[in-house]
């Protein structure tokens, strides 16, 4: 069975709005290696609304970034799994809707894809994290208070203990750190 890993940046105080990141080369390398080695994409429909309007385009662009491109293309051929209850059809390439029972289908996907499973939504992923789904976090901290909201994992009912596995720093000051759900 893959692990389902949880994968989004966050500005210091918590702000996982995409608009406030620094989206530079060496940031998307590092979430472009994060999906190379996954086998699958987990989104709510707005975060894949959002990636849907944008990276499709960016994909065929050859004006776009060496960066902007390699992670568009990793994305454009990635199995890309949304769940929904407001919308059924997913035109973007490899795109299908997650049915029924929340908890039972992504276990059945994280049985599917023994590569992995990345999810990149905060309100599903706190869904997710709820239900006790998500066993890895990859957070990329920027240096930026952005002083508003979202932020991630609203509403858990306990805290929940992880161990460090690795952290990596990048010459624009953002850190990235990788996160296994401790167990016991």
């Amino acid at each position: 069975m893959g692990l389902l890993t949880f994968a989004l940046n966050v500005t210091l105080d918590g702000c996982c709005d995409h608009r406030e990141m620094i989206a530079d080369d060496e940031m998307l390398d590092h979430f472009t290696q994060l999906i190379g080695a996954a086998g699958a994409m987990l989104y709510g429909r707005t975060t894949y609304e959002l990636m849907e309007q944008y990276w499709p385009a960016v994909a065929r662009d050859e004006k776009a970034s060496r960066a902007d491109r390699e992670w568009a293309r990793k994305l454009e051929d990635m199995p890309k799994y949304v769940v929904s209850a407001s919308r059924r059809d997913f035109p973007w390439n490899n795109s299908f809707h997650v049915e029924g029972d929340l908890l039972d289908a992504v276990i059945q996907l994280k049985e599917r894809t023994p590569q992995g499973v990345l999810v990149g939504s905060p309100m599903l992923s706190a869904a997710l994290e709820r239900l006790g789904l998500i066993d890895e976090y990859h957070v990329v901290v920027h240096p930026v208070l952005a002083g508003h909201g979202p932020s991630l994992f609203q509403g858990l009912e306990r805290s929940r203990h992880l161990d460090l596995v690795s952290t990596m720093h990048m010459t624009s000051g953002v850190t990235a750190m990788h996160y296994r759900r401790k167990e016991g």
